[in-house]
């Protein structure tokens, strides 16, 4: 959402549960954490504060980077509750000029890919009943 422009903690979390239909609650504390996180891995850069005290971040080029590789790359299988693949597409339909189609095509060859693997993976062991 900062590839759209400078915005501060508070809107940043109304902005994603705006996107995400309140499908997942955020904590604000959990905003503010990923920013400094960002900010300290070059991603996003603190700028001014307003009169009413909120610290306003911006994009970096390599956070521009890292963003369109993120909505560019196969989700992997969900090792928490939340769906980054569903997140990822409810934030990305509300985005000027991403493709769509091609998230979820892109999305498709991987998980077509994986079954792939775990077929020749299943298909290949001597017992049928083993857990290897």
């Amino acid at each position: 959402m900062l590839d759209q422009g400078s915005s501060y903690g508070y809107r940043l979390r109304a902005e994603f549960e705006r996107r995400t239909g309140s499908t997942w609650p955020i904590n604000v504390g959990q905003i503010y954490n990923t920013l400094e996180r960002l900010e300290r891995d070059g991603l996003i850069v603190k700028g001014d504060t307003d009169t009413d005290g909120h610290v306003f971040y911006s994009i970096t080029a390599a956070g521009h980077v890292e963003v369109t590789t993120w909505l560019r790359s196969p989700v992997q299988c969900p090792e928490t509750t939340r769906d980054e693949l569903a997140i990822k597409l409810a934030v990305a339909v509300t985005l000027p000029g991403v493709d769509i189609a091609e998230i979820v095509r892109v999305q498709r060859m991987s998980t077509m890919t994986t079954l792939q693997q775990l077929t020749r993976a299943k298909n290949s062991g001597d017992d049928p009943e083993s857990t290897d």
